[in-house]
């Protein structure tokens, strides 16, 4: 559903923008691989960053959890999927540097609109002036994107960059255990191997089917079985 987000800036004016909402993810629903082990680190840094990596590592559900840990923190965030805003939209970015933490998802969406590399680099240009962090997600590489603009790829380059992995496929039931078990809820092996096989794979959405099997299972006071895992899917 979308909705409208409005974000009370510290000047007198705000700002409103159409897209969906942020969800509840949290940095502790993330199941860490071994080669992801300094990911949360960084993400809770200081430094402007860059993560990219495959599109089911669970990058925007990352930058969501960050968002609401600046919430935590009282500070103000905002989280921002270029790929849900239209092409003449860039000026939603004019003053953002005013926030405490601004993350951009799908940045290799705008390559190529000048519009958009033109403000993604003045927001890049203010927020060293002033104490906003910004935090960019891809699905590629950044040195292969083909932005326009040189002086927005040189700018993107000087950005400490972090490859997100995804689950491995020999890890997914241990990562399900994992959600599972700070629900405090039981599932199967059966179960487990269901939900693989029936379902994206990345984190966001493991978590998201977690979430409603653990509500479900509750207001129905049942175990998570097939057929209740069924009912989420095709729900």
């Amino acid at each position: 559903m979308i909705l409208k987000t409005t974000i009370k800036m510290s000047k007198t004016e705000q700002l409103t923008f159409p897209w969906s909402k942020p969800n509840n993810s949290s940095f502790v629903d993330f199941y860490i691989e071994k080669s992801n082990l300094s990911l949360i680190e960084n993400l809770k840094g200081e430094d402007d960053l860059l993560i990219y990596g495959n599109s089911k590592a669970g990058k925007s559900f990352l930058l969501q959890a960050l968002c609401n840990y600046f919430s935590e923190e009282n500070k103000l965030s905002l989280y921002v999927p270029l790929k849900e805003l239209n092409s003449d939209d860039s000026k939603i970015l004019d003053d953002l540097d005013s926030l405490d933490l601004v993350c951009v998802d799908d940045l290799e969406t705008v390559a190529g609109n000048n519009e958009w590399e033109t403000a993604l680099f003045n927001l890049i240009n203010n927020s060293l002036l002033s104490k906003c962090r910004i935090v960019f997600c891809s699905n590629v590489n950044p040195s292969l994107i083909k932005f326009e603009l040189n002086d927005l790829f040189s700018r993107i380059k000087k950005i400490n960059q972090v490859e997100v992995y995804p689950i491995k496929q020999d890890n997914l039931p241990e990562a399900i255990k994992f959600l599972a078990n700070l629900r405090s809820i039981k599932i199967g092996n059966k179960e487990i191997s269901y939900l693989i096989n029936h379902t994206k794979r990345s984190m966001g959405d493991l978590v998201a089917h977690i979430n409603k099997l653990d509500k479900l299972s509750m207001q129905l006071k049942r175990k998570i079985t097939i057929p209740l895992i069924k009912k989420v899917i095709e729900n």
